[in-house]
């Protein structure tokens, strides 16, 4: 590994990052190919079901014969997809070298690939920039080998650890900043569920508010209690309702001719079976998902050992023990020290 293989392989990077958000549930991959040290063409993988960055960096350059390619995840060699492989493209034109930074995890590609450009003489080179393309394609390393969703947890509280007041008011913890962060990473995530608990109490949307798309929206809801007027079941974005199996028929159907997906689960003791929901997510192709419930779904996402990350806001107010959130403390000249993996946050309240 040289100085060249990491400024072409960071370029790769940057570009597969274009793609966030719009090529789900495929991988962001982005593809530079080189010449006697010179960039010759770039392309990325733009949409779900358009060119892979390959073909795409392909059609961009005149003369591919000789030159060095690089590529943030393994050229693919399968048939059975949207698109066709781009490995017998990468030899059909006469690409020398191909630099990977990770293998495909996909069981249909894994090291496929690879095999086919060596044994068609073409050099391989894995490993450059790994752990970064790694965590690029974090959401599709989870989905492609465990046909489940990656989970993201996100909860924003105060200082003394609520989420919201004893009346259960939880406008607004976070600052607009903060919440214009959980906009913008709805609008690259495929879903956000919430319990029916939190449609019933603020009626939320669950929208990217303009910056992206919107994110399908799933509720847990076992007893069907979400109100047909309520904002989840608009028409910005489509909806899913996890229920039981015994909930009621008659609504079930109602809520199918507005268009909810309607998904009947297992329950135990009246909260729906986590697991096999995200199985059946899995099969609607959400390889992402964000949990933005209260702190009963976010405790049972933990419990059940289901969440892949966490996005934990703390914000600078102090609730104790008041009616409304805006009665809070306020915590000014907050300063907050990285100690090992602790937080320190500190701050003053005079």
């Amino acid at each position: 590994m040289n100085n060249n293989d990491i400024k072409y392989m960071q370029l790769a990077l940057k570009l597969a990052k274009k793609g966030v958000g719009k090529v789900s549930p495929n991988p962001q991959v982005g593809c530079v190919i080189v010449r006697n040290n010179k960039i010759i063409a770039t392309g990325y993988h733009k949409h779900f079901g358009g060119s892979h960055a390959e073909i795409d960096a392909l059609n961009n350059c005149k003369n591919p014969e000789g030159a060095t390619m690089y590529v943030n995840l393994e050229p693919c060699c399968h048939y059975n997809k949207k698109t066709p492989p781009c490995v017998p493209e990468i030899i059909k034109l006469g690409i020398k070298k191909v630099v990977v930074a990770m293998k495909d995890p996909n069981p249909l590609v894994s090291g496929k690939g690879i095999k086919q450009l060596r044994v068609n003489n073409v050099k391989v080179e894995i490993g450059i920039l790994e752990e970064e393309a790694e965590k690029l394609n974090e959401t599709y390393i989870k989905y492609i080998t465990k046909k489940i969703p990656f989970v993201i947890l996100k909860l924003a509280f105060s200082i003394d650890g609520k989420t919201k007041t004893f009346t259960g008011d939880s406008k607004w913890i976070s600052s607009e900043s903060s919440r214009k962060i959980v906009h913008k990473l709805r609008s690259i995530t495929d879903a956000i569920l919430v319990g029916s608990n939190t449609v019933l109490v603020d009626n939320p949307s669950l929208t990217s508010h303009g910056i992206g798309k919107n994110p399908r929206r799933v509720v847990l809801d076992a007893n069907l209690e979400t109100p047909f007027n309520s904002n989840v079941l608009n028409n910005e974005a489509k909806t899913i309702i996890a229920t039981s199996k015994q909930s009621d028929r008659k609504k079930k159907e109602k809520l199918s001719n507005l268009g909810v997906k309607i998904l009947e689960l297992p329950d135990n003791n009246g909260f729906i079976d986590l697991k096999k929901l995200l199985v059946e997510l899995g099969k609607l192709e959400i390889s992402s998902l964000i949990v933005e419930g209260g702190e009963t779904v976010a405790r049972a996402f933990l419990k059940a050992r289901l969440v892949d990350k966490i996005n934990f806001f703390i914000c600078p107010k102090i609730i104790n023990n008041e009616k409304y959130v805006k009665d809070a403390i306020i915590v000014k000249n907050v300063s907050v020290k990285k100690i090992e993996n602790d937080l320190l946050y500190e701050g003053y309240l005079k």
